[in-house]
């Protein structure tokens, strides 16, 4: 059955369509208003593999915080129904990313059970006009959407630009992992028999 889901989400402060499809091989199409945040999707989706169809519409005259909230939110509400009951993943995803000085990890596991840990001890200022500080926000909206247990972590850091695509690339990896259908065993990947 193909692992493809679509998402849209619209308030008063934002108007979301997202596609995915998990099976892909990275190809995105990003439109948020959002320059910095269109490239860091971008590289979610190249690095993940994912097919990732983003157009997103916000009260940006306000700020991005809205936009990005809500589009992990959209996004990790993708993931849960392109995921199905999960028969036959991996289940668990780790990954250290490296870019230049700065090295992130991220663990994740798709139990069903949201729960987000953010330690990223570097001052969340701003690259360019994008506010850094919506970035746990994003992670926090996509751990919630699709309940996954989400570990983030910098490592260490210098240059914040660095910091936060490692960051994005390290989170790709290690959902690539989690994602991946393994052969010798269909099942639900739970003691219990569910991940819900």
């Amino acid at each position: 059955m193909p692992r493809k889901a679509k998402v849209e989400r619209k308030t008063e402060e934002t108007n979301i369509r997202v596609e995915l499809n998990l099976d892909g091989t990275g190809k995105a199409a990003i439109e948020t208003g959002i320059g910095f945040f269109d490239h860091m999707l971008n590289a979610l989706s190249r690095h993940s593999l994912i097919d990732l169809k983003i157009t997103a519409k916000g009260d940006l005259e306000v700020d991005e915080h809205h936009t990005v909230e809500d589009v992990g939110i959209c996004i990790g509400q993708a993931l849960t129904k392109a995921m199905g009951d999960k028969s036959g993943i991996q289940r668990f995803g780790w990954a250290c990313c490296p870019m230049d000085e700065s090295l992130t990890r991220v663990a994740i596991d798709l139990s069903g059970r949201p729960h987000f840990v953010w330690n990223f001890p570097m001052n969340l200022l701003s690259i360019g006009s994008f506010h850094t500080e919506t970035i746990p926000e994003f992670f926090q909206g996509l751990a919630i959407g699709s309940a996954m247990t989400l570990h983030i972590d910098l490592i260490r850091g210098r240059n914040l630009h660095h910091a936060v695509e490692s960051l994005y690339k390290s989170f790709a990896k290690a959902l690539q992992h989690a994602l991946a259908v393994n052969p010798g065993n269909p099942s639900v990947p739970s003691t219990k028999g569910t991940l819900k």
